[in-house]
């Protein structure tokens, strides 16, 4: 199989050199060979691969008809070879591309075209079953097996799934007729999903109609998600945006979602599933995130939370027309902890809640959870808030015996609805402070003058996340 474009010629691109560097080497490569610019691009990743090669080199075929699921594993199966020497990417061209599932390899980059779609098989063979997760017991949909995701990976190191905005398309339509139906019988494929791994990256791209989720790191340090736009329909079932679960040192920034669910939910587990696992999802950022979401969270903690989320820094979040900004979700019988949550710079227009805590979510895996497995609920903070157009300010409902505290809430402006609900602030089982809020505060959450609160403050210090940074590389669309 011949290999193209920076093959064995580019390896010098997969050290971390100047952009300068890059640039001559695109057009010391166009111009000896008097082919035209387009044949070199560049994009930014967290790290450059020596070789490359096409779908299309393996037999795929971007007719929207053509099953390419076998040149996808075969290119990528070939590619592996290069992992210990400067590692490799796998050029999508402009086309559509059907496909079922496909495994990943480490050292390896999918980078997609601008005028790329990826097209989800709707045919259940082509997804594999493979176990739920260890941190859930069992499926999301139905017990037992799951499918496997689309863009698969597990046990890896160093992927880069990106593109010039290229168009991932789970076709999930189909999916979601079946699942409202009830004529599923194992969970839903995601569209990405990375386990047990290190060093990712997903970047750059447009993903559409997934079965389910869309993006899922899980079991996973040193992720950065950056520049997806995701869209589903509003009324289509489970279709969160990006769920990091049971993840550390994860960067989530610049995404546009539009979600039949929750645009971000952090997840750790499930019950004593989760509690035996105890993996916590811990050190992640997210920022500049805009999400429209009718029925879910802009930002969701749980419910799936047993194995602990701690570290949680969100800034800079715009929503439109979505339920509720922040949402804390949990139940007796979850275990684990939510705490050290720093949520700043929120603008919110069209909200049925801004703020939302409930500890009886409810939903469990099985009948075995402990009742006595009662989470922990701390040091919860927001500031620099401004909402318009809300129906309630907020519903926070703790645990009985057990209430959530550490509650902290400054500088937040709530403008309300045309028709509101008479009562704003709905507490219970909760404990906190709040400064210069307004409409005013339950008691539970006792006003301590303006500019009194300090326990609010974002903290300062730069979290790990921030060392995880991009690279300008450079590799061919054609072969020479």
């Amino acid at each position: 199989m011949e290999l193209w474009a920076s093959a064995r010629r580019s390896k010098v691109s997969g050290a971390v050199v100047g952009l300068g560097y890059l640039v001559l080497l695109c057009t010391i490569g166009v111009e000896s060979r008097k082919s035209s610019k387009r044949d070199c691009f560049e994009y930014a990743a967290i790290s450059c691969r020596a070789y490359s090669a096409s779908v299309s080199d393996f037999g795929g075929v971007g007719d929207g008809t053509t099953v390419n699921t076998e040149a996808f594993r075969a290119a990528i199966d070939h590619l592996s070879q290069f992992s210990s020497e400067g590692g490799s990417l796998l050029y999508v061209p402009p086309g559509r591309w059907l496909t079922g599932s496909f495994n990943l390899t480490s050292y390896f980059t999918l980078y997609l075209d601008k005028d790329a779609v990826l097209l989800g098989s709707q045919d259940e063979s082509e997804y594999p079953l493979i176990e739920p997760l260890p941190s859930y017991g069992r499926g999301r949909d139905a017990d037992g097996a799951r499918f496997s995701s689309l863009i698969f990976g597990n046990n890896l190191t160093d992927v880069v799934i990106t593109g010039a905005n290229g168009t991932i398309d789970g076709q999930g339509e189909l999916w979601w007729t079946k699942f409202r139906a009830g004529k599923l019988n194992n969970t839903r494929p995601y569209l990405i999903e990375i386990m047990f791994s290190t060093s990712i990256q997903i970047s750059n791209l447009t993903l559409i109609n997934s079965p389910s989720w869309n993006v899922h790191p899980v079991y996973c340090s040193n992720v950065v998600v950056q520049g997806l736009t995701i869209l589903a329909p509003v009324r289509s079932p489970n279709t969160d945006g990006i769920n990091p679960d049971s993840c550390t040192n994860t960067r989530i920034q610049d995404c546009y979602i539009v979600s039949g669910d929750d645009c971000v939910a952090v997840k750790s587990g499930w019950d004593e599933y989760g509690i035996a696992f105890g993996m916590p999802t811990k050190r992640l950022v997210i920022r500049r995130l805009t999400c429209i979401s009718p029925t879910s969270a802009v930002i969701a903690l749980g419910s799936e939370m047993s194995g602990g989320i701690e570290d949680v820094r969100a800034e800079d979040i715009t929503a439109i027309n979505s339920e509720s900004g922040v949402r804390i979700k949990t139940a007796v019988g979850r275990g684990g902890y939510v705490k050290d949550i720093y949520v700043r710079g929120m603008t919110l227009k069209t909200m049925k809640w801004v703020f939302w805590m409930t500890g009886n979510y409810g939903s469990h895996p099985d009948n075995n959870y402990d009742p006595n497995a009662i989470p922990v609920i701390q040091n919860i903070n927001y500031r620099d808030v401004v909402a318009e157009n809300v129906t309630m300010a907020a519903r926070l409902e703790g645990i009985p015996g057990d209430p959530f505290t550490g509650i902290c809430m400054s500088n937040v402006t709530i403008s309300l609805a045309q028709n509101p609900k008479k009562l704003q602030w709905n507490c219970s089982d909760v404990a906190g402070i709040t400064s210069e809020v307004t409409p005013k505060p339950c008691d539970l959450l006792p006003d301590q003058g303006q500019g009194k609160i300090r326990a609010c403050n974002y903290p300062e210090d730069n979290s790990p996340t921030e060392n995880m940074e991009v690279q300008t590389c450079s590799s061919f669309r054609n072969r020479w």
